[in-house]
């Protein structure tokens, strides 16, 4: 019977007229899923992924993603122990152990900034309790905001987004069902993907970027116009191209190439003597300096692109406010008739909880940050209150599409908008610092929350879990994750401290770097985020995706270019015969081996964190900054290309 566990066909697909996706749990069954041993597992998988996520998070600035290797921990426990018919437990398992990802994305990103102003500003506080409840509330907040939407993207949207993470965490979760044959293509590439990147984050067997810098006249190029061909070589991001698909892959990529080639090397040209990172002049930057000041046009992009989305979603967050309307008056009593998998948290305890949230958001503010001032309390709370509800779909769009949440640049947008506005009603200087730093905190986390979790809701779609139950355990995650995040961050910073080289936590060193000069009167790159604004504009207006072009402008360029190969693989892999179910095949055998390198990255993601904490390093670095480990690098990668082709050819009907 396991061998026949599998997505039904329609699954990754837009539905036909009057279809219905039927998923793998029946809904017209009860299944085990909320247990002492889902719960229990979930909590240790929140508590130790938390202290691994920040310490890599703030290390070198990338958090990665815990869900993939939670899910694989969850199967790998329920087979070794034999649990029977475990799936609807893994799910919860993952559910509640993922929040340490998306909390520790989003107090990483803003609240350590707190510490490295509070060794400039020594009168500056900053306390645990701040830390917690602003992590602890966001994300409460951003899981409430979402649940309203969660038919929209999950059941309405079904097909119409590549869902690259849940889609590798579903296979992952089914291989375990499987058994047998069915689930070795993933678990084989799972091992060689894990193997590949593995080597290379925890011994530097090659370096992960091949570089036009790889010989003299690329680094002369690089020096002098400013142009830089860079790709990132790990078999997780290939993965992750290969699920997203050539179209949403290509919109990314040309996001990029307009801001690395076209943006980076023009204010080098026409603007030489523009600032545009530490005191450094353009004419005298490296590319990726001028990146750090023109990734500004992505800002505005992806703020203007999420404008939008909300005009065109309007009608579904007017339903979700028309929901809860009739709800408290009385006249919506379907609810109990709805099947078991379309079953949300009822939308009466939905707005209850986000007032009260909101209210206790609002105490925080008066009594901890705001010094008992009534204007600026008011002033804050409409701002992150309207900010993160409206940005949650911005947020879990973005995950749908690429699997990577802009929440770093949304927040720094937020940010400024706060800065702008406290300021203007006078709050500034270091009061208006920590304030400013503890709304993006919460907003940071509920954007954070929210795409993370539709992740989840689209797993539980696709299996058939029950979503109520789903949402309901998250609140346990959140709580777990919110505490230990903050118990790692202070105790890093007695460790470390985040101003030396120790901690390199990036992203709230950009924080800081906008927010001091904002509260001392300064002012921001409106220019930039007005050209990401009106680029926004046109490409809706060509009927092209802007929130992928943007997140294209934002992310770096090494980390876009391996998307658009996986597309690249995806389509020739797919589209090589006349026989479209030879195709079909081929495409679902490709899914899995690229659900797997992406499973195999992340986890082997885990463990080089771990030998990172441990101090483990055996990274020579004279190879690593040598061309030969970058010329290495580019023939692993193609072989890794080759393989992926050649296994994914050989699928059979």
């Amino acid at each position: 019977m396991k061998e026949e566990t599998r997505l039904p066909d329609n699954a990754l697909r837009e539905l036909k007229l009057g279809e219905e996706y039927e998923p793998i749990m029946k809904p017209n069954k009860q299944y085990r899923e909320v247990s002492a041993w889902s719960i229990t597992w979930g909590i240790l998988m929140a508590v130790i992924f938390s202290a691994a996520c920040a310490y890599l998070g703030l290390k070198v600035g990338q958090v990665f993603e815990a869900a993939i290797p939670i899910t694989i921990i969850a199967v790998g426990l329920s087979g070794a122990t034999h649990r029977k018919d475990p799936l609807g437990e893994n799910v919860i398992i993952q559910s509640i152990g993922a929040c340490s990802g998306m909390i520790v994305a989003g107090a990483i990103f803003t609240l350590p900034a707190l510490y490295i102003l509070q060794a400039k500003y020594p009168e500056m506080s900053v306390n645990f309790m701040e830390i917690f409840f602003s992590s602890l509330l966001g994300g409460v907040l951003g899981i409430l905001f979402l649940i309203p939407f969660r038919k929209f993207f999950v059941k309405d949207m079904h097909g119409k987004y590549p869902f690259p993470e849940a889609t590798a965490s579903t296979q992952v979760l089914i291989s375990g069902e499987r058994g047998g044959s069915q689930a070795k293509p993933l678990l084989v590439a799972g091992l060689i993907g894990g193997l590949y990147d593995f080597l290379v984050a925890s011994f530097g067997a090659w370096n992960e970027c091949f570089t036009s810098r790889v010989c003299e006249w690329g680094s002369t190029i690089a020096d002098k116009t400013k142009l830089i061909f860079k790709v990132n070589t790990s078999a997780a991001v290939l993965g992750m191209g290969y699920i997203i698909g050539l179209k949403y892959a290509a919109i990314i990529c040309f996001g990029s190439m307009m801001i690395w080639w076209v943006f980076v090397p023009g204010i080098a040209l026409f603007w030489p003597d523009q600032v545009v990172k530490d005191g450094i002049v353009a004419s005298q930057a490296s590319p990726e300096d001028i990146f750090f000041y023109a990734r500004s046009i992505g800002i505005g992009g992806i703020a203007m692109a999420g404008i939008i989305g909300i005009i065109k979603s309007w009608s579904v967050i007017k339903g979700a406010f028309s929901l809860a309307g009739r709800i408290f008056k009385g006249g919506a009593k379907d609810e109990e008739n709805v099947p078991r998998t379309q079953r949300d948290l009822p939308m009466k305890i939905i707005a209850m909880g986000s007032l009260l949230t909101i209210v206790l958001v609002t105490l925080l503010f008066y009594f901890d940050v705001m010094g008992g001032n009534l204007l600026f309390t008011i002033v804050g709370i409409l701002l992150v209150a309207s900010i993160a509800f409206l940005f949650t779909t911005v947020a879990a769009n973005a995950i749908a599409i690429v699997g990577s949440n802009p929440v770093s640049g949304m927040t720094l947008m937020t940010l400024i908008l706060a800065s702008v506005i406290m300021v203007a009603v006078g709050l500034k200087g270091t009061g208006g610092m920590v304030a400013a730093l503890i709304m993006g905190g919460v907003v940071c986390t509920a954007l954070s929350s929210a795409g993370s979790f539709i992740t989840d809701l689209k797993i539980g779609y696709w299996l058939g879990s029950t979503p109520y139950k789903q949402e309901t355990f998250k609140f346990i995650g959140i709580l777990v994750s919110a505490a230990t995040v903050g118990g790692v961050i202070m105790i890093l910073n007695k460790a470390y401290g985040f101003e030396g080289d120790a901690l390199a936590a990036p992203q709230a060193r950009a924080m800081a770097a906008v927010i001091e000069p904002l509260m001392s009167g300064a002012g921001a790159p409106w220019l930039l985020y007005g050209i990401g604004a009106l680029i926004s504009i046109i490409l809706t207006l060509c009927g092209v995706s802007a929130l992928a072009f943007a997140l294209g402008m934002f992310i770096p360029l090494q980390l876009n270019l391996p998307l658009l190969v996986g597309g690249f693989v995806s389509w020739y892999i797919s589209s090589r015969t006349k026989d479209e179910a030879l195709n079909k095949a081929r495409n679902e055998k490709g899914t899995l081996l690229a659900s797997g390198f992406i499973a195999g990255g992340a986890l082997m993601g885990v463990v080089s964190a771990a030998m990172q904490f441990g101090g483990i390093k055996f990274i020579n670095k004279d190879w690593i900054n040598s061309p030969n480990s970058q010329l290495l690098s580019l023939v692993v990668y193609i072989c890794l290309v080759l393989y992926f082709i050649n296994s994914s050819k050989r699928a059979k009907l």
